[in-house]
């Protein structure tokens, strides 16, 4: 028997609260129990977004209790070295973890099974190659030119370069994953397994006796990646291995380059983007500040999480539609929007009341930040306002004017910092960050109008759209 929404309310709950909610979750029930892409999608979506919902409530536990051990200026050293690593990681796929998506869902539908084989194999071989090279080429730049950097930096750096072919892998095994709409697999291994192992192996290693520092931060980071990465590379080969059978194997690594590039500077501009107020009050501003800084912004992924939430749903209808079905491309793209514009909304609000209890649990220091929230917090309802466009770009062979638009985003945002950050400290990289948003959500939802005709913004009612 399938689950119900409706059923479920009728048991459990009385019978005048179950019938004044009971057209609201008819409605639940006619998105996810519907055999069809949108009703896949919108399980993978619902899924991504408890899954999300966990994994911030992980992640902000950890941070605190980190935040706690090391202190502020500790704290923030691993902050920047984390995110550094995080970004190069992510980078280092060359967007292999995005082109995926796309050439899956197309090579089943056509039968593709030789092709399909091949970019599965390709994928990891190439994407855990590449990464082991930038990482032995970071880690030694990083030794030779360490005086230029502060001496506290050098060891967690260099530690943190040990992170990026594992970073690099999950990324491309969660990419195989949504392709797929394995939703837990996707998600799990990187939102859940692997920040709980991170706490883990910290407190073991403070209970050891090592010092509470940054570079015991790192060490735990890194051998929690390294164990998860392992056993979520094991269980996805078992899992491809008993739903794809054995054959001919058909590499085209030039064809999937091609497609692979533009994507990559799409991530790279929006990774970059997206942690550029961190790693710009990094350079300018000292530990510390950092350390707000990024608990802040830790307490507003709260409210991004919903955005990629159905982003991680999303993407591979949309290929699906692009491929054979485009005259249904246009509505669902529409209904992503209010997927993800109410959600956020209503956990802005959440955010914006408990946000100043929230960052006392990092410590006193912490409340500083809380004023920043409220500007910050416009950026992100921006870019809900408007939906996965970026995906929708991707997906339909725009991802060229796609990777323009960040670049030009992060331009803007990379000078607005240079420009503020110095003045305003912390008020700067967040007027910067809101800023660049911003315009990153109108020109996107701008090229998408002129591109394909659809109008993805939430208050531009479907029927007035010409």
């Amino acid at each position: 028997m399938r689950f119900s929404a409706a059923t479920t309310a009728e048991r459990l709950l009385p019978q005048r609260l179950a019938l004044r909610f009971r057209p609201v979750l008819d409605r639940l029930d006619a998105l996810l129990l519907a055999a069809d892409d949108r009703g896949e999608a919108g399980r993978m979506s619902l899924i991504a977004f408890v899954i999300r919902v966990i994994s911030a409530a992980i992640a902000f536990a950890s941070q605190v209790f980190m935040a706690r051990w090391m202190g502020p200026f500790e704290y923030g050293i691993l902050v920047l070295v984390w995110t550094s690593a995080i970004i190069v990681g992510s980078l280092a796929c060359l967007g292999f973890h995005t082109t995926v998506i796309r050439f899956i869902p197309e090579y089943r539908e056509r039968g593709l099974l030789a092709e399909l084989r091949g970019i599965l194999l390709a994928s990891r071989l190439f994407t855990l190659g590449l990464s082991t090279l930038v990482a032995g080429i970071g880690a030694l730049g990083i030794w030779l030119f360490s005086s230029w950097l502060q001496s506290y930096y050098v060891v967690p750096f260099v530690l943190g370069a040990l992170c990026l072919p594992m970073i690099a892998l999950t990324d491309v095994l969660q990419g195989i994953a949504r392709a797929h709409s394995w939703a837990f697999f996707s998600l799990a291994p990187t939102y859940l397994i692997r920040p709980v192992l991170i706490l883990l192996f910290m407190a073991l290693a403070v209970w050891a006796g090592l010092p509470a520092d940054a570079t015991t931060g790192v060490l735990a980071s890194i051998a929690a990646t390294y164990a998860t990465s392992v056993v979520q590379l094991a269980g996805m080969t078992r899992r491809i291995d008993t739903r794809l059978p054995h054959g001919p194997v058909k590499i085209l690594l030039g064809e999937w380059l091609v497609i692979s590039l533009p994507i990559f500077l799409v991530e790279s501009f929006f990774f970059l983007l997206t942690n550029a107020d961190v790693l710009m009050v990094g350079l300018f501003l000292p530990p510390g500040e950092v350390a707000v800084y990024f608990a802040t912004a830790k307490i507003l992924a709260l409210v991004h999480f919903v955005y990629f939430a159905v982003k991680a749903g999303v993407a591979p209808r949309y290929a699906q539609f692009t491929h054979g079905r485009p005259g249904q491309l246009s509505t669902f793209a529409r209904e992503t929007v209010s997927w993800t514009f109410w959600p956020s909304l209503f956990m802005a609000a959440i955010v914006l009341v408990l946000g100043e209890p929230m960052l006392f649990l990092f410590g006193p220091e912490f409340v500083a930040g809380y004023p920043l929230l409220f500007l910050l917090v416009i950026g992100v309802i921006a870019r809900a306002a408007v939906g996965p466009c970026e995906s929708l770009l991707t997906m339909t062979g725009n991802q060229n004017i796609c990777a323009f638009v960040y670049a030009l985003t992060l331009g803007l945002n990379i000078a607005l910092n240079i420009a503020l950050i110095p003045p305003f400290h912390l008020w700067g990289a967040a007027m910067s960050i809101t800023i660049a948003t911003i315009f990153e959500a109108a020109a996107l939802s701008f090229i998408v109008w002129r591109r394909l005709g659809i109008a993805m913004f939430i208050f531009i009612p479907a029927r007035s759209v010409a």
